[in-house]
């Protein structure tokens, strides 16, 4: 692989100008397909083979035109001091409302009346209006949210309290100023690293070129393919991760070998021969993680993961052609200071040369501090929890959550997610189910059934003691399903999100078990061992473990809530753990690839394991660094965000990357090597025969071209803890 890397790098680098024009017309025609595209028409989120689903399918064949899975505003009324939501005036604000709620948009479906419903409190001070709507949340366009939000502030003029929630007012959230800062940081870590504004700034451009194209492709497929706004986001995310990390491991190398003399195509041909071959890896892995969702079984999951994993797949690519293109044009200002060419150089020993000193002499200590350490920090992950949020998770000065706490002062909590039972019979097994559901603890409210025109379908009510997102609504939940018969079961938005999150959980450990398995093989490939890649599978299991009981200490105990904007604890999202294991792997291995190719590199080419290791975090430790502070402060700028599920995963996956990265790959990894000495390259005879050899580490360039390595006794510096007498100068 190495070798045709070679060719494809110096082609790129002579034929510079033709690549540009290819990836800018690629962007080009992204961009336009993006603009011309229709918008997506359906939200085609399903959860196949669960009860809830199979209710929801049942009530759209039983009840035409009832819009079960549509999307639902509650409009929450709070009478002035002193005075009553069912006086006269007050009676006649509301209907004023509720007209304007009707007439506001062609995607109401219903509107409801709180004096014929019920829907007004013992003390007569609040009432709440419900609103259907004829498609689900993503599809409710701007013009009906601000009908919805119009009608509320004509009701506020007539002098009643209104709040919103529901999820009707759901929208994407819109880029902050967290993540803004975060590319900021990622541009200065850049330039830090490589003392070049050329060099710093190239890595960002080609990541927005690749993310555009992703990005745009999603777009412009989105009605074809019925990809949602979350696919972007995902894609995004992914997509600027991968595309700063491979760009900085290939103008990484490409610098190194310009130092040791070679010309700028022979330097680029062995940059991408090498680092470029560990991208491919690294990028392979990802690729594996994102399209492993599928295995969850929910369509719009897999749907997210492909698109990102075409996205990673982008990003490669541009890494292997684009970067050699943009070299070939910047030319000796990628260096950041001039130099004599041919010159040799010798750099003193570097804070990753040290720090490999350092775990060299005490690779036990090492060890332990650090699988302890992260073992501690994993204990809160024994109680996770795992749900979706409600209105009650959203920060306190928003309408949805006033509407929330006013529905749970004057109503209950459980009436902010009533369960709809769906009953497949006639009017007298209804009649006996809502018997039934009047004896299950946790039932605060049923509904007499509601039948349809047939008389061979009910649906019934029942409104939960405790808030949609509690353990109580959940075992009530589970309860209904284990009293009832077959012809019984339980939908609605909180059923759904309960039969969501054990569809996760239950994922969970077989995603695991596919993603981790064919990464081991994978890296048993790169690393031709099969020690190296266990080690990697079970360091990032140690910094997944540590960074879910990190989210669980800080969002469902509290702990240091304040700090990150926690206002409200509660379970953590269900799709956090999928999620983590998805992202972060695929990091992860980045850095495991990018680190240990360069130790196994020059193990290869000569050197003993613990000098190899030496060598590895000479040239790679500064890049790795650069690479996780970036993507620690690109993640970590969703924590500002005011979404409490985006707030998690940004806190999930900054802390994720910062266990795996500095935890695990700079520390646990060069003990474990330091301790495994030559068994960590050991792989059995007949398995040496059956993988094949794709030269990752470039062995078959080093007779080639320029100047290679050069070899310098240290006559007057010894470095402690190597019997090696020689060390590569780079």
């Amino acid at each position: 692989m190495a070798a045709y890397l070679y060719r494809l790098a110096r082609l790129a680098f002579r034929r510079r100008k033709a690549v540009l024009l290819v990836w800018l017309a690629l962007l080009a025609l992204a961009g336009f397909g993006a603009a011309t595209a229709s918008t997506a028409t359906s939200s085609s989120f399903s959860l196949p083979g669960t009860e809830s689903q199979r209710a929801l399918d049942l009530l759209e064949q039983r009840f035409p035109g009832s819009h079960a899975d549509g999307a639902m505003a509650r409009v929450v009324l709070k009478s002035p001091a002193h005075t009553r939501i069912t006086d006269e005036a007050q009676q006649s604000a509301v209907r004023n409302m509720i007209t304007d709620l009707r007439a506001g948009s062609p995607q109401v479906a219903a509107v409801s009346d709180p004096y014929r419903t019920g829907a007004v409190s013992k003390d007569a001070s609040t009432a709440y209006v419900t609103v259907g709507y004829d498609v689900a949340a993503p599809q409710i366009t701007d013009g009906t949210r601000d009908a919805l939000t119009e009608a509320g502030e004509h009701a506020r003029h007539d002098g009643l309290r209104v709040e919103i929630g529901g999820d009707a007012l759901a929208v994407a959230p819109e880029p902050g100023a967290g993540e803004i800062i975060g590319v900021v940081v990622a541009g200065v870590v850049l330039a830090v690293t490589f003392g070049s504004l050329i060099a710093a700034g190239l890595p960002l451009v080609t990541a927005v070129i690749g993310v555009g194209i992703g990005i745009g492709s999603i777009t412009a497929l989105g009605s074809v393919l019925d990809l949602g706004s979350t696919t972007s986001t995902l894609a995004m995310m992914i997509g600027l991760a991968v595309g700063i990390d491979y760009a900085l491991f290939i103008v990484s190398r490409y610098r190194h070998e310009r130092a040791e003399g070679r010309g700028g195509e022979e330097a680029v041909g062995r940059a991408v021969g090498t680092a470029g071959s560990a991208v491919v890896f690294a990028g392979l892995t990802v690729v594996i993680a994102l399209a492993g969702l599928s295995v969850v079984g929910i369509p719009l999951l897999t749907k997210m993961g492909l698109a990102a994993a075409g996205t990673v797949v982008v990003a490669v690519l541009i890494a292997l052609t684009l970067i050699p293109a943009l070299l070939g044009f910047a030319g000796d200002r990628i260096t950041g200071r001039k130099r004599k060419h041919g010159a040799p150089v010798r750099r003193e020993p570097n804070a990753g040369t040290r720090w490999a000193h350092f775990v060299l002499r005490r690779p036990v200590h090492v060890l332990v501090v650090g699988v302890l350490g992260l073992a501690v920090l994993a204990l809160p992950a024994a109680s996770l929890q795992l749900g979706l949020p409600d209105d009650g998770a959203q920060p306190a000065a928003t309408t949805q959550r006033k509407a929330y706490d006013l529905i749970s002062d004057n109503f209950g909590a459980g009436v902010n997610g009533p369960l709809l039972v769906v009953v497949d019979g006639d009017s007298a097994a209804a009649d006996e189910t809502a018997t039934t559901l009047r004896s299950v603890p946790g039932t605060a409210a049923v509904s007499a059934p509601t039948s349809n025109g047939a008389g061979n379908t009910s649906v019934i009510t029942v409104v939960p003691t405790d808030r949609p997102s509690s353990e109580s609504t959940e075992r009530l939940v589970q309860q209904i399903r284990d009293r009832s018969p077959e012809n019984v079961s339980v939908t609605g938005t909180t059923a759904l999100n309960i039969d969501f999150s054990q569809k996760m959980t239950s994922a969970l450990m077989p995603y695991l078990a596919l993603v981790v398995g064919l990464a081991f093989l994978l890296l048993m490939v790169v690393f031709r061992s099969v020690l190296v890649p266990l080690k990697a599978a079970l360091g990032f299991l140690m910094s997944v473990g540590a960074a879910l009981g990190a989210v669980v200490a800080v969002f469902q105990w509290g702990w240091l809530g304040s700090v990150f904007g926690v206002e409200q604890t509660g379970p953590v999202v269900s799709m956090m753990p999928i999620f983590m294991v998805g992202v972060v792997f695929g990091l992860a291995m980045d850095y495991e690839v990018f680190l240990v190719t360069r130790m196994r590199e020059a193990h290869v080419h000569g050197e003993q394991p613990r000098q190899a290791i030496v060598t590895g975090f000479r040239h790679g430790a500064r890049v790795v660094t650069a690479a996780a502070v970036i993507m620690i402060a690109v993640f970590a700028g969703f924590i500002g965000s005011g979404e409490p599920m985006i707030k998690m995963i940004g806190f999930g996956l900054a802390v994720a990357v910062f266990f795996d990265a500095f935890v695990v790959r700079m520390a646990i990894v060069p003990a474990v090597l330091a301790l495994l000495g030559r068994k960590a390259w050991w792989l059995p005879r007949r398995m040496e025969s059956v993988l094949p050899d794709i030269d990752v580490e470039g062995a078959a360039l080093a007779p080639a071209g320029a100047p290679g390595p050069v070899f310098i006794p240290q006559a007057t510096h010894q470095e402690p803890g190597i019997p090696e007498q020689q060390t590569i100068a780079s």
